[in-house]
């Protein structure tokens, strides 16, 4: 009931976002070109969004998610990498995303880092190694009509491919969250590490397994943003770890582990894009975005507090 009182309040929001849009700009917002600029937006970063909620449910944190999916996108894209086609472009992104994670969980799992540092320092080396690849340099993909830009060119029922990806991430997301022994055992990691190994769960093998989860939404969101902007680039992903993180926090997912949802993750998701779209529609300084997320972002954290204070005997 809890969780439905939060999505409740979450939508109730999007709906005043939404009446905000039709009052300032009644000709722009509601038109059928504006949504679909929003889903576009919110696809890429919500592929990363559900990764992120997996394993801040889990008790983690990954810093280093834009900074992965910028290098599965220049590996994806390097020259010898698209004279294969883009059925191996894909394969690439999501074995350089799945890679990174993997190597972040076997760090924090097995190494014993902790998990901001881990994830910080992949960050750092990614993004580096990113920029390495391309001489920072911007790579287009060659192939004006190859399927990978195919999924953002390409329209089923007025709404491009990458929409449909993004949704399908959500459904197997939220049934393996929900539905399956890996998402019990994810909450039992969040909720109470010791009392999840007493009950027989390898903890650090599932830790490992949520970063390599969330390495692999990155490789799927850099098959997005290249579609998106027939590119590959280092520049990608700046600040989409603050994003999903951001939404995540906003969703009702505790920083602390233990407790989340996809859908909650997804509301905060859209609330952030609608802001941003609003913002951008009203001519309004990007800088003024920033301290206007960065208020959501305070006030949610200030709001989980009360709720477990209050739960507290």
């Amino acid at each position: 009931m809890t969780a439905l009182r939060r999505h409740l309040g979450l939508v109730g929001a999007l709906v005043l976002l939404a009446i905000v849009g039709l009052v300032t700009k009644p000709d722009n917002f509601a038109t059928a070109s504006n949504v679909v600029s929003i889903l576009s937006l919110a696809a890429t970063i919500g592929v990363i969004t559900v990764g992120a909620t997996f394993v801040i449910i889990g008790g983690g944190i990954d810093l280093s998610v834009g900074a992965v999916m910028a290098l599965a996108s220049v590996w994806a894209t390097t020259l010898a990498t698209q004279s294969y086609g883009p059925a191996v472009m894909a394969l690439c992104a999501i074995l350089v995303g799945t890679g990174a994670g993997l190597v972040n969980g076997l760090l924090i799992a097995y190494g014993r880092l902790v998990p901001f540092i881990a994830t910080l320092a992949m960050l750092v080396a990614a993004r580096g190694l990113a920029q390495r690849m391309s001489d920072r340099k911007t790579q287009l993909i060659q192939d004006a009509d190859s399927a990978v830009v195919d999924l953002a060119t390409t329209r089923l029922l007025g709404i491009p491919l990458l929409v449909y990806i993004f949704a399908l991430v959500v459904v197997l997301g939220w049934i393996l969250l929900n539905r399956t022994t890996f998402g019990r055992r994810t909450y039992a990691v969040g909720g109470n590490p010791e009392a999840a190994r007493l009950a027989g769960i390898d903890v650090r093998r599932h830790t490992m397994l949520l970063y390599a989860l969330s390495g692999l939404c990155c490789g799927i969101a850099a098959i997005l943003i290249m579609a998106r902007t027939t590119t590959g680039s280092s520049t990608h992903g700046d600040l989409y770890e603050l994003d999903a993180i951001a939404a995540v926090i906003i969703g009702g997912t505790l920083l602390t582990g233990g407790r989340g949802t996809i859908v909650g993750s997804i509301l905060g998701l859209l609330i952030f894009t609608v802001i941003t779209n609003l913002f951008i529609l009203n001519g309004l300084n990007t800088s003024d975005q920033l301290i206007a997320k960065g208020l959501i972002i305070v006030v949610a954290v200030l709001l989980q507090r009360r709720n477990l204070k209050e739960r507290a005997p």
